[in-house]
């Protein structure tokens, strides 16, 4: 379980990264294909939650679809290009379909998530799921192969 969570968490690295090129160098700035919106994670302890946020200025929330998992968080949509702009002087906003899976750290209830959008931020608060006590000890019988 947690390999697969480490090599989900190298894989979103990885398409950051890929990502973050594109900004450096400006002769790929015109290859750069979609939107891409940026994304924070941060926990608190009271109550215990992840708090997830996404930057989508000039998006519609009714267009985008959020799922939650114990493990995870799709965010999907669309961030559309203005009507009838006229001729472009200059052109270096991202537009497009955008799609990102947030691999989360820790177990979700995902029937209590709530998510606000205000001012261009999507907030998504997922409550950490409750861990079962450990016991202390355990009898293990031993049986006959």
């Amino acid at each position: 379980m947690e390999k697969r969570r480490d090599i989900e968490h190298a894989a979103e690295e990885i398409e950051q990264l890929f990502a973050d090129l594109w900004q450096v160098f400006p002769f790929s700035r015109g290859l750069r294909r979609g939107y891409r919106p940026q994304v924070d994670v941060f926990r608190s302890e009271e109550p215990p939650l992840l708090t997830v946020q996404i930057e989508l200025a000039g998006v519609d929330p009714d267009d985008v679809q959020l799922v939650a998992s114990p493990q995870a968080l799709l965010i999907a949509g669309e961030r559309r290009r203005p009507k009838d702009c006229g001729h472009y002087q200059q052109m270096e906003m991202d537009y497009g379909p955008f799609q990102r899976q947030i691999t989360l750290d820790e177990d979700i209830d995902p029937e209590d998530a709530v998510a606000t959008y205000e001012r261009g931020i999507l907030t998504v608060r997922l409550p950490i799921a409750p861990r079962p006590a450990p016991r202390e000890s355990v009898s293990i019988a031993v049986r006959r192969s």
